[in-house]
């Protein structure tokens, strides 16, 4: 029965080499074969979410800073609008009180030039009554020479000559 037990032992020894020489020639082929190529995998993965990570990043700043020039540039142009909307007003307040100053202006002058045709055609109405009064008279003093006249021929004579001035008026 000992005899049995050492064969048993060697063989057992003997697979225990056999297993530890597979297990080192298995180790070896997967070193050459398989674990260059998985762990360039694995550092090519590593870098590929190290640099998303960085990138993630660096897209995070660039729109916070984005967001700080278009706050920046919201703010500009709401002073920029009331700017323009204040000058527009004073221009307006200008552009009205030139208005008003020049109606008046020219509602003084057509004021003026109106009252000066006025006092014009007054001169000439003053002008021409006194030109039709010195005729009158004078074509009044020439009827009396001519003849004597009496009240109903004097009435009818300075009614005939205040038609005749109407007339010429008229014309």
């Amino acid at each position: 029965m000992l005899l049995h037990l050492a064969v048993a032992r060697t063989l057992y020894n003997g697979d225990t080499i056999f297993y530890a020489v597979s297990f080192i020639l298995l180790m070896w082929i997967v070193k050459v074969l398989a674990w260059k190529p998985v762990t360039k995998m694995m550092q090519d993965r590593s870098d590929k979410i190290s640099d998303d990570i960085d990138n993630a990043e660096k897209s995070r700043k660039d729109a916070a800073a984005m967001a700080e020039e278009r706050k920046a540039a919201l703010a500009g142009s709401r002073v920029e609008a009331q700017t323009i909307v204040k000058d527009a007003k004073e221009n307006g307040q200008q552009q009205r009180e030139q208005i008003v100053t020049q109606a008046q202006t020219d509602a003084q002058s057509l004021k003026d030039k109106a009252q000066k045709d006025i006092a014009q055609e007054r001169e000439d109405a003053l002008a021409s009554a006194r030109n039709d009064v010195a005729d009158l008279s004078v074509e009044i003093a020439s009827k009396l020479l001519q003849r004597e006249l009496k009240a109903d021929d004097q009435k009818a004579l300075i009614d005939s000559y205040i038609e005749g001035l109407g007339e010429q008026h008229e014309s």
